[in-house]
């Protein structure tokens, strides 16, 4: 560690090992464990907590509060070498807790680029996040979670373990999802149910008008068409699979291990549950 081109409180605690760049940030009373490495620009704010094998990138923020890189709250955890690795230029806010992974899920809780982690989001062991997404005060991600890029989680929202959220999805304030959300859906409720596209979402990111048609023609086939099998409903699609988006719909509903949530005025559960 280079004390010349870093800034550190003289009240803040880098035990020995730990590994900080040019140009990092160290706030006062804020705690960096020995198995840390956090890469230049980096800010860790007053009374922050970095612990635990715990990989941090470029020029992120750490508020004051946050808990980075402690254990599993997973009784399976025997003190193993797992560990949390941050991507570059995101926001993890007051009081958020990120956990390391454990043996049993792979070892790793990832979390990419350019995410918002609001206050009191809690990131579970072994859990995925992609890119710029943004989750709002006191999220809660359980075990093995995966959320992948452009996600919007509303405050107060809470996912199931292994539970998969598709890109450009968002989930209401204070909606507890046990299914997966497809891609660029909506879905809301204390059980959540689709409640159509995320239209709003699709047009801020600049998707097409002719992409966001295909888009509710695909919906409309998969949820409302009846066809027995989810092979057959991608295969009426196979006029709109030229669109990126609809292949990536289709194929995130095909690979659902846990079954995907349906919207809640359908009269039975879609073929392609379970």
């Amino acid at each position: 560690m280079n004390h010349s081109s870093t800034q550190i409180h003289p009240t803040a605690v880098i035990e020995d090992g730990a590994e900080l760049d040019y140009g990092v940030v160290v706030g006062p009373y804020a705690i960096i464990g020995k198995s840390v490495k956090i890469a230049k620009g980096t800010q860790v704010h007053g009374h922050a907590l970095v612990t635990g094998k715990t990989t941090i990138g470029e020029d992120n923020i750490i508020f004051s509060y946050a808990s980075v890189g402690n254990i599993p709250q997973d009784l399976k955890y025997k003190n193993e070498d797992t560990e949390l690795i941050i991507g570059n230029r995101n926001r993890i806010r007051e009081f958020t807790t990120l956990q390391t992974g454990t043996v049993q899920g792979g070892g790793i809780t990832r979390i990419g680029n350019d995410n918002l982690l609001m206050n009191y989001v809690h990131v579970a062991h072994d859990c995925t996040i992609g890119d710029q997404n943004i989750l709002a005060n006191g999220t809660q991600l359980a075990g093995h979670v995966t959320i992948y890029d452009k996600v919007t989680l509303g405050g107060l929202s809470a996912v199931h373990q292994f539970v998969h959220v598709g890109d450009m999805a968002m989930l209401a304030a204070g909606a507890v999802t046990v299914k997966d959300i497809p891609p660029y859906c909506t879905a809301e409720g204390g059980r959540a149910v689709l409640r159509g596209l995320n239209m709003e979402g699709l047009r801020r990111r600049n998707v097409s008008t002719d992409a966001r048609n295909a888009l509710k023609a695909a919906y409309k086939v998969f949820f409302y068409h009846g066809h027995p099998t989810i092979e057959e409903s991608i295969s009426s699609l196979a006029d709109l699979l030229h669109f990126p988006e609809v292949q990536k719909f289709a194929e995130f509903i095909k690979s659902s291990k846990r079954g995907v949530a349906h919207p809640q005025n359908i009269h039975r559960e879609p073929s392609f549950e379970g």
